[in-house]
């Protein structure tokens, strides 16, 4: 039953595209507009999560496979795809997130995509798949460390540039340390719901950032959305593709994949040395002590 689900959805989602081509194929393309509000498809999507239990990574283990084709089959997707990696991502987020596709207030650029997957989910189920990802290690790619040769940041190595900007942010422009909201090692605060963004794909992020930078969303409840639209409104170009840059090489240690690799080609760091024992002093023995007894 759910094979055959997973396959209506990807049969949807493959005519709606078809569709798109078509009409694209015969019609001359319009100008990129703002996007403009849209009716909710399920206004009470939000609201139903209030009426949630604690979700069941087992049971959001059985609804993940519709998720695998672009996220893959543990929420970290293929590299190269401009999907977030969700693995790793808390419980909490990862519903309301599918909550917002569900009503239809997230419904721009690639976001749109999620409305027909998220649109048939309950809300205990949002919960139960936030509940698996929470449980998949999240993995990382590679940092670009090329050497900037020009600019404000001449001489700094790319990823530099973000890591600067992680961890510092820039006062003079009033740009806050991203750390203070997805702390220093990206694993994100599930309390407000800030997302991990530790090993998240370079192209996703760059979009994303770009998204906030213009300041346009089809969200109702924007205090989220406006809080990241003023970080990033200062941010250039360059800085937007530094931070991606470094976020997806941001990891706490070096995943499986890495490690294997290093094993592989006998670099692992080496045993530290044994400490020396200590010299061997010998005591002399000491004379029995005299008791004062005489021989008979």
């Amino acid at each position: 039953m759910r094979h055959a689900r997973a396959y209506g959805f990807a049969g949807l989602v493959a005519l709606a595209a078809g569709a798109v081509a078509f009409a694209q194929s015969i019609v001359e393309p319009l100008p990129e507009n703002p996007p403009v509000d849209v009716a909710p498809l399920d206004a009470s999507a939000l609201a139903a999560l209030a009426k949630t239990q604690a979700g069941d990574a087992e049971r959001g283990a059985t609804l993940a496979g519709t998720c695998a084709a672009c996220h893959g089959l543990d929420g970290n997707p293929p590299e190269g795809l401009p999907y977030p990696r969700i693995a790793g991502q808390s419980e909490r987020y990862v519903a309301q997130q599918l909550a917002l596709f569900k009503s239809g207030e997230r419904n721009t650029g690639l976001a749109a995509a999620m409305i027909p997957f998220a649109a048939p989910l309950s809300a205990q189920d949002m919960r139960d798949l936030g509940a698996f990802f929470a449980t998949k290690s999240a993995g990382a790619g590679i940092a670009d460390d090329a050497v900037v040769a020009d600019g404000r940041y001449q001489g700094m190595k790319f990823f530099e540039i973000g890591q600067q900007l992680y961890r510092a942010g820039d006062g003079a422009r009033g740009i806050p340390a991203c750390m203070a909201c997805h702390g220093p090692s990206g694993a994100g605060n599930p309390g407000p719901a800030y997302p991990a963004v530790a090993g998240q794909e370079a192209a996703y992020v760059d979009r994303r950032l770009q998204e906030y930078r213009a300041g346009t969303t089809s969200q109702q409840d924007r205090h989220l959305f406006d809080i990241m639209a003023t970080i990033a409104a200062p941010l250039t170009d360059q800085e937007i593709q530094a931070l991606a840059s470094y976020l997806q090489g941001l990891h706490e240690r070096p995943d499986a994949a890495t490690l294997a690799a290093i094993e592989a080609a006998g670099t692992a760091a080496p045993a530290p040395a044994p400490v020396p024992a200590a010299p061997t002093v010998e005591t002399p023995e000491e004379p029995a002590p005299d008791t004062g007894a005489q021989d008979s």
